[in-house]
């Protein structure tokens, strides 16, 4: 059970509402290939949930101050993209919670660290944008992810209280964003899994958007 009522939802979108993470990753693994460089998940897992400033400093620290980060990304995004076109698809349980959302009359936002003509591109072929109040993305907030500044910035245009909203991540900086903005954290784990620091943050560890459902069931009951 959450702590109290939610009066508004915010979701991430990379590895919650749609099965893209993984594109990520192998993507990653591809452009390391072909660029002749080490590559390891461990590196990736860093990455998850950050917008791309933090990842570029995190592949710089890594493989050292000369690194090209703006060539490599071209490579990366290149490789991610036609993964994307391959297989782009729904994570179980989005379109469900979504419909009980509506029935509660609960207004709902994304929270992302992906770009919006990404966010448009990506949920585009799902008719889901429109399904949302609004959506906080790239370019829209000073500091990523894991600050608090994407959620903040969507509580205050949904005009709902932070401390009173629910926040759905799958990564462990979405977590730390969504708990140090006040807000109730759920982890929905798509390629990682809590970790002791993320239980002590979250209100819940769902194993999907489904048993999330669970978590508004009351309300809708009521």
């Amino acid at each position: 059970m959450l702590p109290r009522p939610p009066k508004a939802v915010i979701f991430d979108m990379d590895g919650l509402l749609i099965d893209s993470e993984i594109h990520y990753r192998n993507s990653l693994m591809a452009a390391g290939a072909e660029r002749g460089l080490p590559m390891t998940t461990s590196l990736y897992d860093g990455m998850l949930g950050q917008p791309w400033s933090g990842n570029a400093q995190l592949l710089i620290a890594h493989y050292g101050a000369d690194f090209d980060a703006e060539s490599f990304r071209h490579i990366w995004l290149s490789h991610f993209n036609h993964l994307m076109e391959q297989d782009l698809r729904l994570k179980p349980g989005v379109v469900e919670l979504l419909d009980l959302l509506d029935r509660l009359g609960l207004p709902r936002a994304i929270a992302t660290s992906s770009a919006h003509h990404q966010v448009e591109h990506h949920l585009a072929g799902f008719d889901l944008i429109r399904r949302f109040d609004t959506v906080v993305a790239q370019g829209d907030y000073t500091r990523g992810k894991p600050a608090p500044d994407p959620y903040l910035a969507a509580a205050d245009r949904l005009g709902v209280a932070a401390t009173d909203c629910l926040a759905l991540e799958d990564s462990h900086n979405g977590i730390r964003s969504a708990s140090s903005a006040g807000m109730m954290a759920v982890m929905v784990p798509d390629l990682l899994a809590p970790t002791d620091e993320i239980f002590g943050l979250c209100a819940h560890v769902a194993e999907s958007l489904l048993d999330c459902m669970g978590l508004l069931e009351v309300k809708a009951d009521a």
